[in-house]
């Protein structure tokens, strides 16, 4: 192993602009969240591998015998892969115990970390190492809780591996790696998205990744180079909705009404392309309060949209009321029918207001933080520059 101990992070996700309509081929803006999941790597001389994953009670180790066992026929060491081994996948599912073809979450982020792990390791003698993660992210929100864990461990363990350098020096706080080593960390992290999502797009690990924010359409991710860092207050409502019934009940109402609401989708795309070309213009030019207002207009007009389309929920529409009568301007994000909204913050919106906003939703049951979007993708870190509760977390394991 390449490093003894070291520390990674990759940041949450959110969708800006274009959730749904980029199912029937419009434009959608993903952001980064400056919410994240923080992965340390520790070199031991147990003879085990243990996970700890506090944040959802996992806490997991086997001897190296153990799991060696399960790849007694030929696996190369790989670098880059574009399918899953079908074959290691089910003999990792046997092993933790998920035959029936059901998995929690536990499930998923241990099968997630020991495929891996074992693909990059197999064809070598095991390294004995411990890997705690701890996260700033919600599960099941849509924020892309799954992705950033995925992120963080293809980053950790493909150094580990030796299929990627270190970027971090003696002198630095952060690092970041070049974007061939980028390519490689997103190709790895999709391996544990599809392992724990199936058939996932790629834009969440892709925003783990890279960070900023990319546009997504029919397919192709492209990571927009500069984006300005926008404050933002984000609001879990704690409504469990299904992703899946969601894109069925708008597919539905457009072969319903196709008239309508091809339009609704259209104009959507155009929301899209208009926030784009206004954050373009605010990281080359001076930022003025008329950007702002246009990006609080696009905000109000998307939610209407959502709302047309069939997504919304009382929830939500508290969510906008109460940020409303405090002269601010919230949408969705993500699939809808409750889930997460965002709230935009002006540079000169005043702490109060904002404190008073947070409190507001929080006395409505909800879960609020403010935040930024637009941040770093993941990043390497000296034990000194991550936040002291975090590293707390991270020395106890």
């Amino acid at each position: 192993m390449q490093a003894m101990d070291y520390i990674v992070s990759a940041p949450g996700k959110a969708i800006l602009h274009g959730e749904h309509a980029v199912v029937h081929g419009k434009v959608a803006l993903a952001v980064s969240l400056n919410l994240r999941t923080y992965l340390r790597l520790k070199a031991t001389t147990i003879g085990k591998v243990c996970v700890n994953l506090p944040n959802i009670d996992i806490f997991l180790s086997w001897d190296l015998a153990e799991l060696k066992g399960l790849i007694p026929y030929a696996l190369g060491k790989k670098e880059e892969v574009k399918h899953l081994d079908a074959e290691l996948v089910k003999r990792l599912r046997e092993f933790v115990g998920a035959t029936n073809g059901s998995l929690d979450t536990g499930n998923m982020a241990t099968l997630a970390f020991l495929y891996i792990y074992l693909s990059l390791f197999g064809s070598d003698e095991l390294p004995s190492l411990t890997v705690s993660v701890w996260s700033e992210l919600p599960t099941g929100a849509g924020l892309g809780s799954s992705a950033a864990y995925s992120v963080c461990l293809a980053a950790a363990l493909l150094c580990a591996s030796g299929a990627i350098p270190t970027p971090l020096k003696e002198w630095d706080h952060t690092a970041r790696w070049c974007q061939e080593d980028l390519e490689m960390i997103n190709s790895w992290a999709f391996q544990g998205e599809m392992i724990i999502h199936g058939n996932p797009s790629g834009v969440d690990n892709a925003v783990g990744t890279w960070g900023g924010m990319l546009r997504f359409l029919a397919g192709k991710i492209i990571p927009l180079s500069r984006v300005p860092l926008l404050r933002i207050l984000l609001t879990n409502t704690k409504i469990p909705r299904s992703t899946k019934v969601l894109v069925a009940r708008v597919k539905d109402r457009i072969n319903k009404f196709p008239s309508v609401m091809t339009p609704v989708l259209d104009s959507v795309d155009a929301i899209s392309c208009t926030c784009e070309k206004v954050l373009s213009e605010m990281t080359f030019e001076p930022i003025t309060g008329e950007h702002y207002n246009t990006l609080e207009e696009l905000i109000d007009i998307n939610q209407h949209h959502l709302n047309v389309l069939g997504v919304g929920h009382p929830a939500l529409d508290t969510l906008c009321r109460v940020t409303s009568a405090k002269g601010l301007h919230s949408k969705l994000t993500g699939a809808g029918g409750g889930g997460c909204g965002i709230t935009l913050l002006r540079p000169e919106t005043d702490s109060f207001v904002v404190q008073s906003t947070v409190q507001d939703l929080r006395d409505c049951g909800f879960d609020c933080w403010e935040t930024s979007i637009g941040g770093p993708g993941v990043q390497q870190h000296a034990a000194l520059s991550v936040k002291e509760e975090v590293l707390e977390v991270l020395n106890r394991y």
